[in-house]
């Protein structure tokens, strides 16, 4: 049995809480989720471990284990498949803007599943202090699942219901002949889901059995009132901020029901998330007002999000297993997300200028004018096709007519590209002289690593500079990124000493995303 230490990548994995969606009641119907597109897509149907024990790395897992060769490594109850892996390789292999360094190596397996491992420490010791409880990462996990439950809903509804005949989809490229027939059949398709769905929101929306409850109208217009003009923090500008939600209502007044409906109802929180929602040029301006109150109120009624949860609740869709997946994976993005953010905050300027001088003059080249050069370039599907447009071009054969045989993208560009862009895959096509044709080399096609052969066109070497004071800001946000990976990678040491956790070697050794055929 092998021992390993944790050793986590050094660059900073950023995750996004998704803002609150604004749709408009046509969009919603159709455009609820991705899923809800896909769904169209194949539904129109055309006719005619514990604290405290040792870290290990094993050959091969134990028959708890399950035997399953697409797992790399388990913790706790998360296990990290080999596809996985593979996907956060590719991803860490692609350099992010002003990050690159030109001794960079390619990224390795082993580092990055460890820094996935700890990850999902991070993850597990954030459930363990209760972090799901935080207000924000509450309202966003509530918003999510309502997006989830939504597109649940419509997609079942609208299962086997779309029918789209080859003549409808003759008549709408009639209409823009430049549309292709899926183009065609899927605005068709949208079209029908759209009526469909509106009448559906009709026929849930008098079904629901809502009730309002006036008597609450007074004071919701009185806490109105009052977060408009006697706000906690002074502001110029006056307009309810959603900060102000979060924090200045008291958890009674953000539970005061203003509405009931089968299976759910409306809280005072949720009219001022509804205002929140509107721009503040274009809010009511009679909020101060029990009618004002109402008014508002009814907008939130008529939100069909509203109507489709409430329906999704009745139909028992939030117990529904696939939807319980994913609404763990958004708990788990969220709480990564806060855990990062808490450990790096304390992290900020300013920095001392002196300090930032003396950075500056042991990194000069990091500040300086990057490298760059101009190419031209064929896509190849493998090995085999570059090696062999390589060598028609030796031959004589032009440029674009074997780009036009061979290449993955036709259409001829010319592209300026310099280390932050190509990554490790730089190096090589520095080597090359203006009007030299280099390769097979590698290099970012779309998601994935490809072969090609380029043209180089132009070479331009980068310039130091010498210090100015318009440099300051970005060296001093250099320097606090440094010291924020830095905390994150000794945090992670910490959680994987802290929590037991196995990487099945043999099952990586492989692994390699240069390594393309």
């Amino acid at each position: 049995m092998k021992l390993f230490r944790s050793k986590s990548a050094s660059r900073i994995a950023t995750l996004e809480i998704p803002s609150k969606p604004k749709r408009s009641l046509s969009s919603l119907l159709f455009l609820t989720g991705l899923g809800l597109l896909i769904l169209l897509c194949h539904s129109c149907e055309t006719t005619e471990s514990g604290k405290g024990r040792v870290v290990k790395t094993t050959a091969e897992p134990p028959a708890s284990a399950g035997a399953d060769p697409n797992i790399v490594a388990e913790i706790g109850e998360y296990v990290i498949t080999k596809e996985e892996l593979q996907m956060r390789l590719m991803k860490e292999l692609r350099p992010r803007y002003g990050e690159y360094s030109n001794q960079a190596e390619p990224v390795d397996a082993k580092k990055t599943l460890r820094k996935m491992i700890a990850e999902k420490a991070t993850v597990m010791d954030a459930r363990k202090q209760n972090y799901l409880q935080d207000e924000t990462i509450q309202t966003s996990l509530k918003r999510f699942k309502r997006e989830k439950l939504v597109e649940l809903l419509l997609a079942n509804y609208l299962k086997g219901k779309i029918t789209v005949t080859e003549a409808e989809i003759g008549e709408k490229i009639k209409t823009n002949p430049k549309l292709s027939r899926v183009q065609a059949q899927a605005m068709v398709g949208k079209a029908k889901a759209n009526r469909l769905l509106s009448q559906y929101y009709k026929e849930l929306y008098e079904k629901l059995h809502i009730q309002k409850v006036s008597r609450n109208f007074t004071g919701a217009a009185q806490i109105h009132q009052r977060l408009l003009l006697r706000p906690k923090e002074p502001r110029r500008m006056r307009f309810i901020r959603t900060s102000q939600v979060k924090n200045e209502l008291t958890p009674e007044e953000k539970n005061i029901v203003l509405a009931t409906y089968d299976n759910g109802k409306v809280t005072l929180k949720d009219w001022f998330d509804a205002l929140c929602d509107i721009g503040p040029a274009s809010r009511p301006r009679d909020l101060h007002t029990p009618q004002g109150v109402e008014r508002l109120l009814d907008r939130v009624l008529k939100i069909p999000k509203l109507v489709f949860v409430a329906k999704a609740g009745l139909l028992g869709l939030n117990k529904d297993e696939n939807l319980l997946k994913q609404i763990k994976e958004q708990e788990d993005s969220e709480l990564l997300s806060k855990v990062t953010r808490d450990k790096v905050t304390a992290i900020s300027g300013p920095i001392p200028e002196e300090e930032i001088v003396a950075y500056f003059e042991k990194n000069k080249e990091a500040f300086g004018t990057l490298k760059t050069i101009k190419i031209d370039q064929i896509w190849c599907q493998d090995l085999k096709t570059a090696q062999k447009v390589k060598a028609e071009l030796d031959g004589g054969k032009d440029f674009e007519s074997v780009r036009q045989k061979y290449s993955l993208q036709k259409k001829a560009y010319t592209l300026n590209t310099n280390p932050h862009s190509e990554g490790i895959f730089f190096r090589d096509l520095w080597k090359g002289d203006p009007n030299e044709i280099v390769g097979p080399v590698k290099g970012f096609y779309n998601q994935e690593v490809k072969w090609r052969i380029v043209k180089i066109l132009e070479k331009k070497p980068g310039e130091t500079k010498e210090y100015s004071s318009d440099m300051k800001h970005r060296i001093e946000n250099t320097m606090l990124n440094r010291q924020r990976n830095a905390a994150l990678e000794k945090y992670r040491k910490e959680l994987l000493e802290k929590y037991s956790y196995e990487i099945y070697a043999e099952r990586i050794r492989d692994i390699d995303p240069l390594d393309i055929p």
